[in-house]
């Protein structure tokens, strides 16, 4: 499956090290939560303790304001128990609302439950029994309200079935997870570590669900799902609440800054979150490798030819790099 992030193709067909590319094809914050503090001697020598783990489950549940009627697990990244989930939900149809992250799909058809995609939240068909939303979606941005998801959620657990959300860039956009607003339906949550705290490599993601299932996904992660080092850093960043009021205010301006640079440079930009910039050209695929050629990657998607997806440079210097790319490449072109 391909994913942004992985340099090793774009230099293999266009060359380069991979400290000469501006990397721009994820949406992974390019500010990582500071680890000054280090990560103690027994959390690198120890197997993971339970301890550790709730702990690190405490800080997740009160930073995400998860329902007490909800329990919490962890796992190494949201990659691993978006896999699962499929086998622990009830049978009967599967609805997604897409285009949106392929994975989910993936997920489902390899399990045998191959889903049925449809444009909006609101347009889903009376038959399913399984509704899978990313919320803001991924790659459009597009937002749906808590109270229109938990009518979804309502509606589907008088079913029988259950609403699997997909919240990964919810930590940049104040208000939009539905977490707070859950009460008795079925609904599973997952939350992504990585992408908000720039910490991708440490492999850590969260799913809130109702206790039974929660417990049988803790089963299918089996023991020391989540590494020590990982539950002392994701404590101390879901713990540090300046931190992130400040990253969600910088990540905006940001996003306002890349999106002037986009405009300047002949892109439309369209949707998107605090953390990436969907935009529209002709020939977005040209543009692409255009951009490629002088070592600056970004996202594409054979469904969509015209969109052209774009993560923060990260600073003003690689804002600067990017508008000289752009300013070339539209001469290419």
């Amino acid at each position: 499956m391909l994913h942004g992030g992985d340099l090793s193709w774009a230099i293999e067909r266009f060359g380069g090290a991979e400290s000469d590319w501006l990397d721009l094809s994820t949406g992974i914050n390019p500010h990582a939560y500071p680890l000054e503090t280090g990560v103690s001697g027994p959390a690198w020598r120890n197997l993971p303790g339970q301890a550790g783990l709730d702990h690190l489950i405490g800080a997740a549940r009160k930073a995400y304001d998860c329902p007490e009627s909800l329990a919490l697990v962890a796992g190494p990244g949201t990659q691993i128990l978006i896999s699962q989930i499929p086998y622990l939900l009830p049978e009967g149809p599967v609805a997604l609302c897409g285009p949106t992250y392929t994975s989910h799909a993936s997920a489902f058809t390899r399990a045998g439950r191959t889903p049925e995609e449809v444009s909006t939240p609101h347009a889903l068909p009376d038959r399913a029994k399984i509704a899978v939303i990313v919320n803001p979606n991924n790659p459009d941005g597009r937002l749906t309200d808590p109270q229109s998801l938990l009518a979804i959620a309502r509606e589907l657990t008088e079913r029988g079935g259950a609403l699997v959300l997909d919240e990964a860039f919810a930590d940049v956009m104040p208000g939009a997870s539905l977490l707070p607003h859950i009460t008795d339906e079925n609904v599973v949550v997952l939350r992504s570590f990585g992408k908000f705290f720039g910490l991708a490599g440490l492999r850590l993601g969260f799913m809130a669900a109702r206790p039974s299932l929660a417990r049988q996904m803790s089963e299918r992660l089996d023991s020391w799902a989540v590494s020590g080092p990982a539950q002392e850093i994701g404590r101390a960043a879901l713990n540090d609440k300046d931190w992130q009021q400040v990253m969600v205010r910088q990540l905006a301006d940001e996003m306002a800054d890349l999106t002037i640079c986009l405009g300047e440079n002949g892109l439309g930009v369209f949707g998107g979150t605090p953390l990436y910039a969907l935009a529209g050209h002709r020939d977005a695929h040209k543009l692409h490798d255009a951009l490629a050629r002088q070592h600056i990657w970004t996202r594409v998607f054979d469904y969509a030819p015209t969109w052209i997806r774009f993560g923060l440079p990260g600073s003003a210097e690689g804002l600067r790099r990017l508008a000289q790319a752009l300013a070339e490449a539209q001469k290419a072109l």
